[in-house]
């Protein structure tokens, strides 16, 4: 962390390195954003040769103004700054710089790459990644396939990237997790204020499989627009975007937008074309995005890995042309009936043209049996097999 803690006369005294300390103090001048912070880097090599800078080879740097220059040269260290390396000191986080070997390589290219990145956990900089994300409100559908195609990405030793969103987000963490795979989480708030509350577990966990990062301070509230900007840290982290499920106006379609204009693949998967959870990966597919039925369709378009991409499992739609075996003719009926999209109950009873306290007793049987599922609404589908 470049953080050490240490006790003097009965009090708590933090040492900030000279490493750290110029990262905060630059990213905290007036004026200058990540774009200004990547060109000055890139002038400098370091925050410290910054400050050191003569006025006019400051001035030479592609859109410094006379402003800035002097803000640069006057700025001090706030006191939020000098409150926030205390925080750190006291956590289980550390600060990856954009000159820390540990820092995602890819990241580097894109034009405005973070400063620094709050890290709890470990980010593999060197391994493949993959973004898989979607809508937080899914479809059984939706949670099934981006498991199933994380965890078989990961399988394979690709790095899960997503957002922790509930939904598709948290279903790609976890099917990363499924297998040891590798997942890494970017938060659009700060590390200390973990969101969704009800993720606390999968945040820690994650941690110990992977990394969660942030740009934003620790204590930073998930304000609506932090989450379009650090989608172009999930992308740009990746070598391409998988969107799974995602209405017309989802963040992904951003985070997809994103991928295309840092030169990154972009796929989608489809879905029922009678589900407006769909329309956003349908519209994907129409402008050119890769058509996703399996991971073999994703890997074709990656470098190769050093595991042949042998025994892909389908995780497109389930295929529920086949019934299961041991069933009797009304339970048959019933799960014939159902697919990967959650249908009502009554849909179903008049479909079948059965009583529902009928149908509602042939769906228990076939929960009992782990064929089917019930989510909230008395809404049924068929459970991943």
């Amino acid at each position: 962390m470049n953080i050490a803690k240490s006790t003097a006369d009965n009090h708590a005294v933090y040492h900030v390195m000279d490493d750290i300390l110029p990262w905060f103090h630059l990213k905290s001048v007036p004026g200058v954003g990540n774009h200004l912070f990547k060109r000055l880097l890139d002038r400098f090599n370091s925050p410290q040769n910054v400050f050191r800078s003569s006025e006019k080879n400051l001035l030479a740097v592609d859109g410094m103004t006379v402003g800035c220059v002097a803000a640069i040269k006057h700025h001090k260290i706030p006191d939020r700054v000098t409150a926030e390396l205390e925080r750190l000191a006291g956590s289980n986080f550390r600060i990856v710089t954009l000159t820390d070997p540990d820092y995602p390589q890819l990241l580097h290219r894109i034009p405005d790459p973070p400063p620094f990145l709050y890290v709890y956990g470990r980010v593999d900089h060197g391994a493949d990644k993959i973004a898989v994300v979607g809508s937080r409100n899914a479809t059984g559908y939706g949670l099934q396939t981006s498991g199933n195609l994380s965890a078989d990405l990961a399988g394979l030793g690709l790095t899960i990237v997503s957002g922790m969103a509930l939904g598709i987000d948290t279903a790609a963490h976890e099917g990363a997790l499924s297998v040891n795979g590798k997942t890494v989480a970017v938060l659009g708030s700060g590390l200390e204020r973990i969101y969704p509350a009800r993720n606390r577990k999968l945040f820690h966990r994650i941690a110990e499989n992977g990394a969660v990062i942030s740009e934003f301070s620790l204590n930073s509230e998930p304000e609506a627009h932090h989450f379009p900007v650090r989608n172009r840290i999930i992308s740009g982290m990746c070598l391409g975007t998988v969107v799974v499920e995602a209405t017309r106006k989802s963040g992904s379609l951003i985070t997809a937008r994103l991928a295309a204009e840092q030169n990154r693949e972009v796929f989608a998967v489809p879905g029922s074309v009678q589900s407006f959870k769909s329309v956003g990966t349908h519209t994907l597919i129409k402008q050119g995005a890769k058509l996703v039925e399996n991971i073999q369709d994703i890997l074709e378009e990656l470098p190769p890995l050093p595991q042949p991409a042998a025994n892909v499992r389908d995780s497109g739609p389930d295929d529920n042309s086949k019934t299961p075996a041991a069933l009797n003719a009304d339970e048959a009926r019933v799960y014939r009936a159902l697919g990967p999209y959650g249908v009502h109950i009554d849909e179903l009873a008049r479909e079948l043209s059965m009583a529902p306290a009928r149908v509602s007793s042939l769906l228990l049987q076939l929960e009992l049996k782990g064929l089917v599922n019930q989510s909230p609404g008395k809404f049924f589908c068929v459970s991943e097999r």
